[in-house]
């Protein structure tokens, strides 16, 4: 049973690997961001596929602190990015 959950464990570990060099070699700023905000989905992905494999449910919370966290800065960078304000 756990075969499928490792195969897909191992994929995300890659991607994330692709995703930290977009973030460390990305010629723009909004470049970076995708990067950062396509990273903390993987993060999300392998918290659950480890609350599946190992059935320990704290990473739930990790996860689900990790999404609230990056959409925040995700918000934030697109206001800083048009120039507005953060009270706006």
């Amino acid at each position: 049973m756990n075969a499928p959950v490792d195969i897909f464990l191992y994929i995300l570990i890659a991607l994330s690997f692709f995703c930290l060099f977009r973030i460390i070699r990305g010629p723009t700023i909004p470049d970076r961001m995708v990067g950062i905000d396509i990273f903390g989905i993987l993060v999300v992905g392998i918290c659950a596929l480890m609350v599946v494999k190992t059935g320990r449910t704290f990473l739930i919370d990790i996860a689900i602190t990790w999404a609230i966290l990056s959409f925040i800065g995700t918000i934030t960078l697109a206001k800083y990015l048009s120039r507005k304000k953060l009270n706006e």
